[in-house]
């Protein structure tokens, strides 16, 4: 019986992971519709499907996916979605910003709203919060490509802002408008990034104890569960030893 449970349990993860793969490759596929519609489905001509696209090749989505993607954009029955911002307070009134592609406002608002209010956080306005971010891009290599001094030189003297390197990876920092000139110069020089993406980067961070932390992490993986949802940003930051109680 040990064996068989042991088979169930195996089966049970293995059924988890392709779920939680197929949720991944579906928003990400539908940012690749998006994007390809808003523009060109050139990726060379339309800097936020070679971002989407960059993506989904990091996230090993396969080829055909991609495409069909990109087809679905210029199809007769192609979906509609709609680019949605949602900004809250989670437990310790850490900011909360959420985007989402949806084909129904009401009801990705609705649930966006019970999420924080199960939470014991509340749904905002929207620019409640956002003027504790930066909209700035973010170029991601592994650390592999170039040494921290390489990749400070080369990002710096095509304009990127700031460049952080760490066991992670280099992270590059753009502007917003530069985001699109820096990416392709680098990726000229050290190959296809990882990432390279606008995103919402707090200005501070708010330091909560472990049961508030708790209920935040808790609350972005209700959010980031969402079929609806694409990225979730905060401006908190919690002790090592509960992000390795949580798995992070």
């Amino acid at each position: 019986m040990a064996g068989h449970s042991q088979f169930k349990n195996i089966m049970h993860k293995k059924g988890k992971q392709d779920a939680i793969r197929a949720k991944l490759f579906s928003k990400l596929g539908r940012e690749i519709t998006v994007a390809a519609k808003a523009g060109l489905p050139d990726p060379a001509m339309n800097a936020r499907l070679r971002s989407a696209i960059i993506e989904a090749r990091a996230e090993n989505m396969p080829r055909d996916n991609i495409e069909r993607a990109i087809r679905k954009a210029s199809g007769a029955d192609a979906e509609t979605y709609f680019e949605v911002r949602y900004e809250g307070y989670a437990p310790g009134g850490v900011a909360v910003i959420v985007e989402a592609l949806t084909d129904n406002r009401n009801r990705t608002a609705g649930e966006v709203r019970s999420y924080f209010t199960k939470s014991g956080g509340a749904l905002a306005e929207t620019g409640a919060v956002s003027f504790m971010f930066d909209r700035v891009g973010v170029i991601e290599y592994p650390l592999k490509v170039a040494s921290a001094d390489a990749m400070i030189d080369a990002a710096l003297e095509c304009g990127a802002d700031d460049v952080t390197s760490s066991d992670d990876g280099h992270e590059v920092i753009t502007s917003l408008e530069g985001l699109r000139d820096v990416a392709k110069a680098l990726e000229a020089k050290f190959g296809e990034p990882r990432k390279a993406a606008l995103v919402w980067r707090p200005q501070n961070t708010v330091a909560v104890d472990d049961e508030t932390g708790e209920k935040i992490i808790k609350l972005i993986d209700s959010l980031e569960d969402n079929d609806d949802v694409q990225s979730v940003y905060a401006n908190f930051e919690v002790s090592d030893a509960l992000m390795a109680r949580m798995g992070g």
